[in-house]
C-alpha cells in the first residue's frame, strides 16, 4: 500500500479541517430557513460567480476531461464553447423570472403554470440528476486517492464525504458559497501546477507534444460533417448548450445561486463571471490531457505499466498470460482515466502532491455540496412542505436531516459506479437522461403561454417515452427499432419532443368560442 509523505498528508489534513472550520464559522448563522437556504440574499455577486465556477469545475473536469483528452481528443471541449450563448439567454430571461417570483424552488413555478405533477415530475428529475452528478464525482475523486493512498475507494468515498456533510449542514448556503470561492482558487492553482510538471518532464517540451498531439489527432474537435449518430462537433455542442441552458435556467444547483445576492444585475454578472472562468480553465485540462498523451508516449514504459494494472483490475485471478494478453488490447480510451493518478504518483514532488491532492478534494466537494443544500431544499419546499406537512415545527431540523441524507445517497451512488470506464461518460448520459424532460417541460411553460395542462401532460409522456427508447436502444433485439442516435442527443431530443409536441398539440386545439 502506497502511503503519502507526512508534509503532503499535513497539506490535506488542514485543508479538510479548514473547511470543516468555515462550516462551524458559519453555523453561528443559521437561525433560520431563509438564511440556511439563500444566505439571507446579502452574498456579492463575484462570490456568486466564482462559487458557480467551482461547482462547473467538479472533479468530473479534473480527472475525467484530462483522461477524456487523453484516450481520444478535444470534440468534449465544445462542451464549454456552447455556455456563451446558453449564458447569454439565461441572464436575459431566466435570471429576471426567477428574480420576480421571489420562489427560492427552482420548480414551484411549474406547479402554477401546469399544476401539480409538473412540479413534481421536475423535482423527481432534479434529484435524479443531482445523485447521478455527486455519484460521479464522489467516484472521481475516490479512483484518484486510490491511486496515490492505495486505499479502498468506498473508504475513500465515506471518509470524503462526512466531511462535506459536516461543514454543509453546518454552514449553510453561506459556507458552501464561501468554501467554493477558496475551493475554485485551489483548483486553479492545481490544474497550472499539473501541467507546468507534464511539459517540464517532457522530453523535448511543447514542441513535441505539439507533434505528437498533431500525428494522432489530439487536437481535433470532432467531426463537422451534419451527423449525429457519432461524436460530432454539432452533436456535443447541442448536447452542450441544452446541457448548460438546463444548468443556467432551472437547475436548482444555480436557481438558488440567483437569490442570495442583492440584485438582479449582479446575479447575471456572476453567471458571466463563471463563464468568463471556465471556458479558459477547462481548455488548460484538455492541453493537460493531450500534455499526459505526449509524456506517455515519450515514455513507452509507463504506459505499460498502466496497462497492465487495468488489465488485472478487469481480470481479478486471471493468470498472468491472459492479463498481458488484454493488456496488449487495451486502447487509450480504456485507461485515460487513470494516467493522471499514475503521473501524480511517480511525479509530483512532496508538498505540491498536497497541494494538488487539496484541489482534487476540493473540485469535489464544492459540487457536492452544494448538490446536497439544493437538493435538500427542493426536498423541504417541493415535497415536504408540499405534500406532508405546509408549516414543519422544525423547519431547520428538516433541512439537516435531508442534507445529511443526500450526502448518504451521494455516497451510495458514487461506490455503485465502481468499476466504469469512463467518469465523464457517465455522467454526460445520466444527467442527459435525466435532465431533457425537465429542461422541455420548463420551456414549454416558458415560451408557449397558450398550453394548457392536457397537452403538457401528453408532450411529457410522450417525450419520456422518447428518452426510455433512446436509452434502452442498444437492448432491443431488431436493429431497425434501434436508435442510431449518439447517447450524447438524448438530452437534445427529449428536450425537443417535449417542447415540439406541446406547441404542436397547442396549434392544433381548436380556439373556444367566445
Amino acid at each position: 500500500m502506497k502511503s503519502l509523505p507526512f508534509i503532503d498528508l499535513s497539506i490535506i489534513g488542514i485543508y479538510l479541517v479548514g473547511m470543516v472550520a468555515v462550516g462551524v464559522y458559519f453555523s453561528r448563522k443559521n437561525q433560520d430557513e431563509s438564511q440556511f437556504t439563500t444566505a439571507s440574499g446579502k452574498i456579492p455577486g463575484w462570490a456568486i460567480g466564482m462559487s458557480i465556477y467551482a461547482t462547473f469545475l467538479s472533479s468530473n473536469t479534473f480527472l475525467g476531461v484530462p483522461g477524456k483528452a487523453f484516450g481520444s481528443n478535444w470534440n468534449s471541449f465544445v462542451f464549454s464553447l456552447s455556455m456563451p450563448l446558453a449564458a447569454f439567454l439565461a441572464s436575459k430571461y431566466f435570471i429576471p423570472f426567477y428574480r420576480s417570483t421571489g420562489e427560492v424552488s427552482a420548480y414551484t413555478h411549474l406547479e402554477h403554470r401546469f399544476g401539480p405533477w409538473a412540479r413534481t415530475y421536475a423535482v423527481v428529475c432534479f434529484l435524479l440528476t443531482q445523485l447521478a452528478r455527486m455519484g460521479s464525482i464522489f467516484f472521481g475523486i475516490a479512483l484518484s486517492l486510490q491511486a496515490l493512498t492505495g486505499y479502498p475507494m468506498e473508504t475513500i468515498m465515506i471518509v470524503v464525504g462526512i466531511c462535506i456533510v459536516l461543514y454543509t449542514v453546518m454552514g449553510g448556503m453561506e459556507a458552501v458559497i464561501w468554501t467554493e470561492v477558496v475551493q475554485g482558487v485551489i483548483k486553479t492553482i492545481g490544474a497550472v501546477i499539473i501541467l507546468w510538471l507534464v511539459v517540464d518532464g517532457m522530453p523535448g517540451g511543447v514542441s513535441k507534444i505539439v507533434e505528437i498531439g498533431e500525428a494522432d489527432n489530439k487536437f481535433s474537435l470532432g467531426s463537422f460533417t451534419p451527423d449525429f449518430t457519432t461524436s460530432t462537433f454539432w452533436v456535443v455542442l447541442l448536447y452542450g448548450f441544452f446541457m448548460n441552458l438546463n444548468n443556467f435556467g432551472m437547475d436548482q444547483n444555480y436557481v438558488q445561486r440567483y437569490h442570495t445576492t442583492g440584485s438582479t444585475k449582479e446575479a447575471a454578472g456572476s453567471i458571466w463571471l463563471c463563464v468568463y472562468l471556465y471556458v479558459p480553465i477547462s481548455l488548460i485540462f484538455f492541453v493537460i490531457g493531450s500534455s499526459l498523451y505526449g509524456y506517455y508516449q515519450a515514455h513507452p514504459e509507463l504506459l505499460d505499466t498502466i496497462r497492465q494494472q487495468v488489465a488485472a483490475e478487469r481480470l481479478p485471478g486471471g493468470t498472468p498470460e491472459a492479463v498481458k494478453q488484454l493488456a496488449a488490447s487495451l486502447t487509450p480510451a480504456d485507461y485515460g482515466d487513470k494516467v493522471m493518478p499514475h503521473f501524480m504518483v511517480t511525479n509530483v514532488p512532496k508538498g505540491l502532491l498536497g497541494l494538488i491532492v487539496a484541489a482534487i478534494l476540493s473540485a469535489a466537494m464544492s459540487t457536492i455540496s452544494s448538490g446536497m443544500n439544493a437538493s435538500a431544499t427542493v426536498f423541504s419546499v417541493d415535497i415536504y412542505q408540499r405534500y406532508i406537512n405546509p408549516k414543519p415545527a422544525r423547519p431547520m431540523r428538516l433541512l439537516y436531516i435531508a442534507t445529511t441524507a443526500f450526502g448518504l445517497l451521494g455516497m451510495a451512488t458514487g461506490i455503485a459506479m465502481i468499476g466504469v470506464k469512463s467518469v465523464l461518460d457517465v455522467w454526460w448520459t445520466l444527467s442527459g437522461i435525466f435532465a431533457g424532460g425537465m429542461l422541455g417541460l420548463f420551456l414549454l411553460g416558458i415560451v408557449s403561454k397558450q398550453t394548457r395542462s392536457a397537452e403538457a401532460v401528453i408532450a411529457t409522456f410522450i417525450g419520456l417515452l422518447v428518452i426510455l427508447w433512446m436509452t434502452f436502444s442498444p437492448k432491443l433485439p431488431e436493429d431497425f427499432v434501434r436508435s442510431t442516435f449518439h447517447p450524447n442527443m438524448i438530452m437534445v431530443v427529449g428536450t425537443l419532443t417535449i417542447f415540439l409536441v406541446g406547441v404542436l398539440l397547442t396549434r392544433l386545439r381548436k380556439p373556444v368560442p367566445a
